[in-house]
């Protein structure tokens, strides 16, 4: 069955958004942007989660997504993130990044006041019957707090501009479901995840490790396209073990940033309520970067 979206199938990253003296380094996220583009990847998914959007003003999430766009120039796929718990700020951001070029948008489901099921659909189809742009949904409910169902998925489907799903449940039931119910590309929400959810039709990745080790991510992705399980299985349990370090210390984008300011990417700097590693976990995350090879 050919999906919706299967432009969009392949390794996305979730890039961070540098910070210097407590403002936006824009130089910095051009490097990071070009490191990307040199790495090969599908695509950058700028000011979501990992990007620390939600410590942004306004004017600092546009700009960051107008930054992204033009330093990639049409050299690399950028799908920024443009939701909200407010479905006319969704809106307006969403209506921004395509205005500046975006690919596709990433809509996280509305957080912390918990809408219903219609609600959900209501919130995704005013954005999506809005603007031209291929809409991803963003499945979250850790963070969200609550769950889009696979019935709601089904029903947001049948819209032209909904595509693809970012699956981050951590169910590979719902994935299934969605996979089963839909022709939407799904990528996985978590890296350790994205074998068994291309295993049952998933499409690829929007990746957090791919920050530091993009080619590694690309290489299993490609591994398992290839119909090579061995090699994939291989670099999952590599990049499993590195994810599971690394990431499980502290909620991300902390361990990301602090990886990348030990590789010399990135100044590690955070806005609060995010605070930095405390110095053993940093000593952590030094072992498992040596160990990884990395350092």
């Amino acid at each position: 069955m050919s999906r919706k979206g299967s432009e969009f199938a392949g390794v996305w990253v979730a890039i961070v958004t540098p910070f210097k003296d407590g403002n936006v380094d824009y130089e910095c996220l051009k490097q990071q942007v070009d490191f990307q583009i040199a790495a090969g990847v599908t695509g950058l998914c700028p000011v979501g989660t990992t990007g620390e959007s939600p410590t942004l003003s306004h004017a600092e999430h546009e700009r960051v997504i107008s930054s992204v766009i033009e330093t990639a120039a049409g050299r690399v796929k950028v799908m920024p993130g443009t939701g909200s718990n407010s479905t006319s700020e969704a809106l307006r951001l969403t209506k921004w990044a395509a205005k500046e070029g975006a690919d596709a948008a990433l809509m996280v489901a509305p957080y912390y006041n918990k809408p219903t099921q219609r609600g959900f659909y209501e919130h995704f189809k005013a954005v999506a019957e809005a603007v031209d742009v291929p809409i991803c949904v963003y499945n979250i409910p850790g963070r969200a707090g609550k769950n889009i169902e696979p019935e709601t998925i089904a029903q947001l489907g049948e819209l032209e501009n909904i595509q693809m799903v970012k699956d981050a449940t951590g169910s590979l039931d719902q994935t299934s479901q969605v996979l089963e119910r839909t022709n939407l590309t799904v990528l996985s929400g978590d890296d350790s995840l994205t074998i068994p959810m291309m295993s049952v039709g998933g499409g690829g990745v929007i990746s957090v490790v791919g920050n530091i080790v993009p080619q590694d991510m690309i290489a299993m992705v490609a591994a398992m396209n290839a119909g090579d399980l061995a090699e994939a299985q291989k670099r999952h349990f590599q990049l499993f073990g590195l994810c599971r370090e690394m990431l499980g210390l502290a909620t991300n984008p902390i361990p990301i940033k602090a990886a990348m300011k030990m590789l010399g990417r990135d100044t590690g700097e955070l806005r609060l309520p995010m605070t930095p590693l405390e110095p053993s976990e940093e000593a952590q995350l030094r072992a498992t970067l040596t160990k990884y090879g990395l350092l």
